[in-house]
């Protein structure tokens, strides 16, 4: 395993990425069990082409945290370059990825990508580019760096686009709380998010599962998404959900047009939780729009 190098600054939110840094030390996710990890990845990657990548394809892990989605995607392919913008994070990665010696890590931001343009057979970025400022700029980074016709697989916190004015008023009123607590030091931050994650997100989620075991629908209720999680995740989720300073979010239609603009086609949308992950190839002639 390669290791990292230093990063340049741009698109890119300091405060953000110490905040990620200092989470994924707190939450590792060795003690994640290897099902959930699997069930988890499954999801995000439901939309992405593994069959369709060449031999020993290439490709890159954009804010790679922990590296749990690495471990898992490094052994479908020749080679991953992980990048991270934190090199905390990358602490923790070069941990949960060193049995592997087919993934190099680096440490830079999302516009100063260590590969050439046109290099990469694949791409992906989950739960990172609505943490920088330019969310569009990060696509179109990523992007240049595939070769045409590679798929690229990104997943943006959605803007509750499906879902009815109480659910999106819902959550107005917790980011008014996150907006708070995110700029709180960092011991308060973490307390903070555990309670968070012990009053409310365990007994929605298993309120969710109790109504689901009795034959009720309850996709459309808040948190149901993690009624067959663990606490474990709950707890690492709600520190990442009120303990980030930089959040964006994104309709379908927007992330769409983020995507053609950097030069991606054939767009696929995941139509599960969670929303929403995306995949699109590289167009044979691409070049961004302006």
């Amino acid at each position: 395993m390669s290791e990292p190098r230093a990063p340049q600054e741009a698109n890119v939110d300091r405060a953000t990425v110490e905040g990620f840094g200092r989470e994924w030390t707190s939450f590792d996710q060795r003690a994640l069990s290897e099902s959930e990890l699997r069930r988890i990845f499954a999801d995000y990657f439901a939309v992405f082409p593994f069959d369709a990548l060449p031999p020993d394809a290439v490709g890159f892990d954009l804010g790679c945290g922990s590296g749990r989605w690495a471990r898992l995607a490094a052994e479908r392919v020749g080679h991953l370059h992980c990048v991270d913008a934190s090199a905390a994070a990358l602490d923790v990665a070069r941990v949960m990825l060193a049995a592997r010696d087919n993934v190099s890590l680096h440490h830079a931001a999302v516009d100063a990508l260590p590969f050439a343009d046109g290099s990469m057979d694949f791409g992906y970025s989950l739960g990172v580019l609505h943490h920088v400022p330019d969310t569009a700029a990060g696509i179109a980074s990523c992007v240049a760096k595939l070769k045409p016709g590679a798929p690229f697989l990104v997943y943006l916190y959605y803007a509750f686009d499906q879902r009815p004015a109480w659910f999106r008023a819902l959550w107005r009123a917790s980011d008014v709380l996150r907006r708070l607590l995110s700029r709180a030091p960092y011991p308060l931050r973490y307390a903070a998010s555990q309670a968070l994650a012990l009053s409310v997100y365990w007994p929605l989620a298993r309120g969710a599962a109790w109504l689901e075991r009795r034959g009720l629908a309850v996709e459309g209720l808040p948190l149901s998404a993690y009624r067959d999680k663990s606490f474990y995740t709950m707890r690492t989720d709600a520190l990442d959900r009120f303990g980030t300073r930089l959040e964006q979010r994104f309709t379908r239609a927007q992330i769409s047009t983020m995507m053609a603009a950097a030069g991606l086609t054939d767009i696929r949308f995941h139509d599960g939780p969670p929303y929403w992950c995306a995949v699109g190839y590289k167009r044979r002639d691409a070049s961004p729009s302006p």
